[in-house]
């Protein structure tokens, strides 16, 4: 598994592990290797699964996913039961979505723009182990932040790229945000803890290749994310 200490060491790994996808995958059809995609999703739904560290430290528990449709999501106020380790999935997109936490603030309203703060785990699911991550201290004072905008509905984003930029443009060299990421925008509240009791919102993500990074839909491999969202202060 790669390590978090050497982020230029993990750029330098996931390049690398990109091309050898790449070469390995050109005696491999387009459909084939969505084949190996869907059946490597169906897998880690039914997993019972830990994403541990290189400590053997458990990251994120995932366990075995309990998926919902689109209906019985909007049915239920457009949340998903956590007890339940419930993920809706949007059959339009492939991207199954988790609402660990709606978070404080409000949504992002048509013809509003936020600077937003995320944190995140990504785990190559094809690869089964943690591809990146920005949840580490290294990347404390250089968080990821995305410039995001509402547009009649359709959200559109980038990462900034100040201060150098956080993990995601130092690793992938891209200001495009994944398109999966931008799914939970239309049912989470973008805010800050302002009081004790306040919580910033937190989901879960199966993203396929289309709705992945550059790299992603170039070798297409799936990814689940957990992330975090916080408005920035003015």
């Amino acid at each position: 598994m790669l390590t978090n200490k050497h982020p230029l060491r993990l750029a330098l790994c996931i390049l690398a592990a990109a091309v050898i996808c790449g070469a390995c995958s050109k005696n491999e059809t387009y459909a084939q290797q969505k084949e190996k995609e869907r059946k490597a999703i169906n897998s880690f739904l039914d997993r019972d699964i830990a994403i541990l560290d290189n400590e053997g430290d458990t990251v994120v528990h995932v366990g075995r996913i309990n998926t919902i449709s689109e209906q019985q999501f909007y049915e239920h106020d457009s949340t998903t039961d956590v007890s339940k380790n419930e993920y809706v999935l949007f059959g339009n997109t492939g991207v199954y979505m988790q609402i660990v936490r709606k978070g404080a603030g409000s949504k992002l309203a048509s013809g509003e723009s936020k600077r937003v703060i995320t944190r995140y785990v990504e785990f190559n699911i094809l690869r089964d182990s943690i591809q990146s991550r920005n949840d580490v201290f290294y990347y404390h004072t250089s968080p990821d932040i995305i410039e995001i905008a509402n547009t009649y509905g359709t959200f559109t984003a980038s990462f900034s790229t100040e201060n150098g930029g956080g993990a995601m443009y130092r690793i992938y060299g891209r200001t495009e945000v994944p398109a999966g990421w931008l799914v939970p925008f239309t049912y989470i509240n973008i805010g800050r803890q302002v009081e004790a009791d306040d919580r910033i919102a937190k989901v879960r993500l199966i993203v396929p290749h289309s709705s992945g990074t550059y790299e992603a839909r170039q070798s297409v491999y799936p990814c689940f994310y957990e992330l975090t969202f916080q408005q920035m202060r003015e």
